[in-house]
């Protein structure tokens, strides 16, 4: 099969398409013909060597997919194959094949496209676990998100809205009607203001950027917030002494994707593909990745 790997870390030209044998399900997993693959920030983050995690090379990137499953494993009683599906693979995915164990992947909603499934894991399950499942948002309470635009920001919106909450999204200038288009009852323009100066006494804010962003968060936050943050980890005094429950959400449950399924299926979820690349051009999918400040997820189509 087809399948990208790096051999060291480095920036994209470490991403190389090589010819590697079809992965073999071991007992409790299914075989998968990849037809999309999310490429998430982690993935670049990874490849560069900047992730606090141990790497055996030569490593396949990524873990969302959408595709097929084509083959089970031992055991497997969950699947059949020929059903499409969506989920997470620790074994990469920016290959022909992939494997995963049956327990954590769901049936794609037969309304939207691979590459749009694809979008899902590490995208709108890291937004359900962040609003729903561990952040525990309650209807009329604040909830701010930066980065209300991206690959996790844009479904932690609806999210948060279909709860009932009230929604403040940080945006670029381009995105700031987008967000709006979402449900967000407030968008803040980053580029021309500070969020800190204009919000106060929110419950729960979710940091999708990190960086100065969540150095400046903790006065907008009423004391016993919650604080979830994605892209770095808190200073645990701090949010100690100012009574701030750091949140760092988990891995998506099976019952997660199917939730997010059922949304979709009833048309309650918009989904947005920033940019599609085939396989062969990771390199550049990386690279726009990189650049941040998108609206939605960067896909590679694995198959068409």
């Amino acid at each position: 099969m087809q399948a990208v790997r790096y051999h060291e870390f480095g920036e994209v030209d470490v991403l190389h398409l090589e010819h590697i044998p079809v992965p073999q399900p071991q007992a409790g997993e299914v075989l998968i013909r990849v037809y999309a693959a999310g490429v998430l920030p982690v993935d670049w983050k990874i490849r560069r060597g900047l992730f606090p995690m141990p790497v055996q090379f030569p490593v396949i990137p990524g873990t969302a997919f959408s595709g097929v499953v084509v083959g089970l494993g031992e055991g497997v009683s969950k699947w059949q194959i020929g059903e499409s599906v969506f989920g997470r693979s620790t074994k990469g995915t920016y290959a022909e094949y992939t494997t995963a164990p049956e327990d954590v992947i769901a049936r794609k909603p037969a309304s939207i496209t691979h590459e749009e499934a694809a979008t899902l894991s590490g995208g709108a399950t890291t937004a359900w676990r962040a609003i729903v499942s561990e952040g525990n948002v309650q209807p009329r309470e604040r909830v701010l998100i930066h980065g209300a635009a991206g690959g996790v920001g844009l479904f932690a919106v609806q999210f948060a809205k279909g709860i009932g909450a009230e929604v403040i999204g940080t945006a670029g200038t381009a995105n700031v009607a987008y967000v709006k288009s979402l449900g967000a009852d407030q968008v803040i323009d980053y580029t021309a203001e500070r969020f800190e100066e204009i919000v106060r006494d929110v419950d729960l804010v979710l940091d999708t950027v990190g960086g100065e962003t969540l150095a400046r968060t903790w006065s907008v936050l009423k004391p016993g917030g919650r604080l979830v943050s994605i892209a770095g980890q808190p200073p645990m005094e701090k949010a100690k002494q100012a009574g701030i429950q750091v949140i760092r959400p988990g891995v998506a449950t099976s019952g997660d994707l199917k939730a997010i399924a059922e949304l979709i299926e009833a048309g309650k979820l918009t989904i947005n593909i920033e940019m599609s690349f085939a396989l062969a051009d990771v390199r550049q999918a990386h690279e726009k990745s990189q650049t941040g400040h998108g609206r939605g997820r960067v896909v590679l189509r694995v198959r068409d």
